[in-house]
């Protein structure tokens, strides 16, 4: 069983930035491949940014390329995503996920374990 807490959203106006942070549970963190996913209200869940248990080949949804970066530090069971130049449209709940397959993946079903979610709006 992992448990997963985000932190670290709010209110933001465009062009601000803030960063997310997702702390796991469990000794095996550092095998499990990281996820972060968002939902706007009215909206489907959608891909945000994944990263590897390693912290290399991070992938990101086209939308948030060049503002987001996603990282990890295995050490603090802790997952980040740092946005940066936020528009209105970033404005969701941000989720962090976690997968035991090595395989990045942009697929939410694949993931097995999710956090409880944290706000982020972003105003123009």
């Amino acid at each position: 069983q992992v448990q997963l807490v985000e932190s670290g959203g709010g209110l933001v106006q465009a062009g601000g930035s803030l960063r997310l942070s997702c702390e796991a549970s469990g000794r095996t963190f550092s095998s499990y491949t990281m996820g972060w996913f968002r939902q706007a209200p009215g909206k489907e869940r959608e891909f945000v940014a994944t990263i590897s248990w390693s912290g290399g080949s991070p992938y990101y949804a086209d939308s948030v390329k060049g503002r987001f970066t996603i990282s990890r530090d295995n050490a603090k069971n802790t997952v980040y995503l740092q946005m940066n130049s936020l528009k209105p449209e970033d404005t969701a709940v941000y989720y962090c996920a976690s997968s035991s397959s090595s395989v990045l993946t942009t697929i939410g079903r694949r993931y097995n374990y999710w956090g409880q979610g944290t706000q982020v709006t972003v105003s123009s």
